[in-house]
């Protein structure tokens, strides 16, 4: 059976009181992997301790980029080797011109072989407007490919609704992409629970299965609640099983 991840912000209305309900929640439903999207002053022990309680894997994290810079970033090392956290993931930034977007890299460029060294991968996650043509005549996105090596998690509702093929981008970015969002909606940003939408979930998967990649399922929109929703997004993927 295929295994999957669950972006922890799909059941923000949980986590912010009760994390560690939060991940018994997403085990029982059959969820593998989580990715955290913030800790809510827990202690690196007290969030490893459950992550073992609940039998679950951390897949990586959703954290801000400004905890890399040189007068923090042995501190936030600490932290995430005790979580056993593989994959720092910055999970956005402002980055709508050019000396913001040359400010990123380089902290980017100082951090990356200091994780590494450490066994600690880093990547970014777009969003839609990554993929728009900017006023200087290129896109954010193309500008991190050119200016840094990191890695990419690709979200590929995102890419989709910036009209953008994921399928391809997926191919395009294959020695810099570890992990993909699995994510589904209309375009215009609305989401959807997975199989809800008109994102292109199922070939997403299976290029994701095609190129052995880690599928971490995000869905945003808490409809009725996020523990349901994303209950319907793994009962979805179950029928895609062969």
């Amino acid at each position: 059976m295929t295994e999957y991840g669950l972006q922890l912000y799909s059941v923000r209305d949980i986590t912010k009181n009760d994390l560690d309900g939060a991940l018994k929640k997403v085990a029982a439903l059959g969820y593998t992997y989580v990715e955290f999207a913030g800790f809510f002053g827990h202690s690196a022990d007290e969030v490893k301790a459950m992550l073992d309680r609940h039998g679950l894997k951390i897949s990586g994290t959703h954290s801000p980029w400004e905890d890399l810079r040189p007068t923090k970033i042995f501190e936030t090392i600490a932290y995430h080797k005790a979580i056993g956290n593989p994959y720092y993931i910055v999970p956005g930034a402002d980055l709508s011109t050019l000396e913001k977007i040359e400010e990123f890299c380089a902290v980017m460029n100082f951090a990356k072989p200091i994780l590494a060294a450490e066994g600690i991968k880093l990547g970014y996650h777009n969003h839609s407007g990554e993929f728009k043509v900017m006023p200087w005549g290129s896109t954010i996105h193309s500008e991190l490919e050119r200016r840094t090596d990191i890695d990419f998690e690709l979200d590929t509702y995102w890419l989709f609704n910036a009209e953008v093929d994921p399928i391809a981008t997926m191919e395009k970015l294959r020695d810099r992409l570890h992990v993909i969002h699995l994510k589904d909606g209309f375009l215009g940003g609305k989401g959807k629970a997975l199989g809800e939408g008109d994102a292109p979930v199922k070939a997403v998967r299976e290029k994701a299965l095609e190129m052995g990649l880690t599928m971490v399922v995000e869905s945003e929109t808490l409809d009725p609640t996020g523990i349901e929703e994303v209950e319907r997004c793994i009962k979805y993927l179950r029928t895609l099983e062969d």
